[in-house]
């Protein structure tokens, strides 16, 4: 029997992997030194469609020997998700500039 072999494409926003599980969405990778969490708190129905309303954005250290307090670099909420992303995606850059 030959196998079919499903690949799944990775969906990525500004060049960095972009992952949804359930209300959370990390942007970043793992194997970089700074990771954005992103956890959406509440929702509101627009136009029939449930959208998010606000967002929590972190700014978290990988280190897997930091204490998760410590990994804990930046926090800040914002309302939507557009806004949220685009905190995220200039934290997540001059973390990563070391700035």
């Amino acid at each position: 029997m030959a196998e079919t072999k499903k690949t799944e494409e990775i969906l990525t926003y500004k060049g960095k992997p972009l992952v949804r599980c359930g209300d959370e969405i990390y942007y970043g990778s793992m194997e970089d030194p700074y990771v954005i969490r992103m956890q959406i708190k509440t929702k509101k129905e627009v136009n029939g469609v449930e959208i998010a309303d606000k967002v929590t954005v972190q700014l978290m250290a990988t280190d897997p020997y930091l204490s998760p307090r410590k990994q804990l670099v930046k926090s800040s909420e914002k309302k939507g998700l557009y806004l949220a992303m685009d905190i995220a995606d200039i934290w997540l850059e001059r973390a990563l500039a070391g700035k």
